[in-house]
């Protein structure tokens, strides 16, 4: 009887160290992942958590047993082994991260060449049934291991999304959460005409300030207090393996992801009229409207990196955002970064000479949003149907690409079970009208309490 493995999820691994991840797990993995891809050359790195490096050591035993040689960034964030696998040219890239979860659990992201996610329709089930059944050739020659410095190349493609001679001198208050992304802040600064006001700044896998995680309300305060005391610009957290971040604008109010999408959309339009842009769909009118309105096309897509990348791909998408803080760009192998974001938003700032609140507030006006909201429902599945039939009579458009679309003349929902959590997630939003807005989210979160 195989062992079964909890730890794989719908696009990635996740789990408690070490009952559901640990050093044998990590090496059968690798060994599995060898197997499945029959890639020559892997590049790893691992996050800041401190059972990472081990598991780090244990994958790569694996691989190199398996005959692959790999190559070793050391402690990185999630989008640096993207970039090293199109930038080495190797056949795939493994990082050890759990990302925002919590301190004693990590996990892994797979790619394979070209920096295309691997998830569970695309190879992450065989992975896990080659790891489960813990059957593996016998190789004769094991592959090397070497080691690659690749962070000047990452700071200089992050670089080529600004014009920085045009850079405005702002005050940046940066909050790393004692994840990942301070090391590349520090390699960055030099080349930016930008004060940094770091908080948090420094790699600690103990998490002595909570687990880095914006999304939660909890979480967002030290950054609001430090934009406040600083007088500062802007304010920019990220999760623990950077592939997300959030922003601040110079009072310290928190900007839900979904306007940032709109306004990077409309960043990418401008440059490139008729552009195809992808979205999800938890929240979609303002980004439709603005992308249209330059001239462009939105693509609808299901949520997740996995799909999201997989279409842009198909549909050569110079950008796509999810409202959960995840930016893709066509420039980036059309993966997600926390890096190029920020970036991208200061250079607005500048050629617009505008502040952040200047460039989002009309645009939440005109479709204030309720931000996800998460609920533990024990029959999600009957929720869902429950709720179809109350509303889909009078709507105008019913869309299941995800969940639930329920689309009215002046509002919409979305309504969808969680890919990754036993949750169910609900967004509205309406046409200008905030009070309507927070009354059909009252009444759809009645159905859900």
């Amino acid at each position: 009887m195989n062992e079964e493995l909890s730890c794989f999820k719908a696009y990635d691994i996740r789990g408690r160290v070490p009952d559901q991840l640990n050093e044998d797990i990590s090496y059968r993995i690798g060994r599995a992942y060898a197997e499945f891809l029959k890639p020559k050359t892997v590049v790893v790195g691992f996050d800041i958590r401190l059972s990472s490096q081990a598991l780090c050591a244990a994958l790569t035993r694996g691989l190199t047993d398996a005959g692959v040689d790999v190559i070793n960034i050391g402690q990185c964030g999630t989008e640096e082994i993207y970039f090293a696998t199109s930038h080495l040219q190797t056949d795939g890239g493994i990082v050890v991260t759990a990302s925002h979860n919590p301190a004693d659990y990590n996990g892994m992201k797979f790619v394979r060449e070209a920096s295309k996610p691997i998830s569970g329709d695309t190879g992450l089930n065989k992975i896990r049934q080659l790891a489960e059944e813990n059957n593996f050739a016998e190789i004769n020659e094991p592959g090397a291991i070497s080691f690659a410095d690749i962070q000047a190349a990452y700071v200089n493609h992050l670089l080529a999304y600004v014009e920085i001679k045009k850079l405005k001198p702002l005050k940046i208050v940066c909050n790393a959460g004692n994840g990942g992304a301070g090391q590349t802040i520090d390699a960055i600064q030099q080349f930016l005409p930008v004060e940094f006001v770091k908080i948090h700044h420094e790699p600690d896998g103990n998490f002595p300030n909570g687990v880095p995680n914006p999304l939660l309300e909890e979480n967002r305060q030290p950054t609001i207090d430090a934009i406040v005391e600083h007088g500062a610009d802007l304010g920019i957290a990220w999760d623990g393996d950077f592939d997300r971040c959030f922003f601040f604008d110079e009072a310290g109010r928190f900007i839900e992801g979904y306007y940032i999408v709109g306004l990077l959309a409309q960043s990418f339009i401008s440059k490139e009229p008729g552009a195809k842009i992808v979205h999800d769909p938890r929240l979609t009118w303002n980004t439709r409207e603005i992308v249209e309105q330059g001239g462009g096309e939105a693509v609808l897509c299901k949520t997740g990196h996995a799909f999201i990348k997989e279409r842009m791909r198909s549909e050569d998408a110079i950008y796509g955002g999810e409202m959960s803080a995840h930016h893709y760009f066509r420039d980036f192998f059309y993966c997600d970064s926390g890096m190029v974001p920020w970036l991208l938003v200061l250079g607005l700032m500048s050629a617009s000479d505008k502040k952040l609140s200047e460039l989002v507030d009309e645009r939440m006006q005109a479709y204030p949003a309720s931000g996800e909201i998460n609920r533990r429902i024990e029959e999600p599945a009957a929720l869902l149907d429950k709720i179809e039939k109350e509303y889909t009579s009078k709507a105008n458009s019913v869309d299941h690409t995800d969940g639930l679309s329920v689309e009215f003349d002046d509002w919409r929902f979305n309504i969808r079970m969680s890919n990754t959590e036993p949750v169910v997630r609900l967004n509205v939003e309406a046409r200008g009208d905030s009070f309507l807005m927070e009354e059909r989210t009252r009444e759809l979160l009645a159905y859900m309490d």
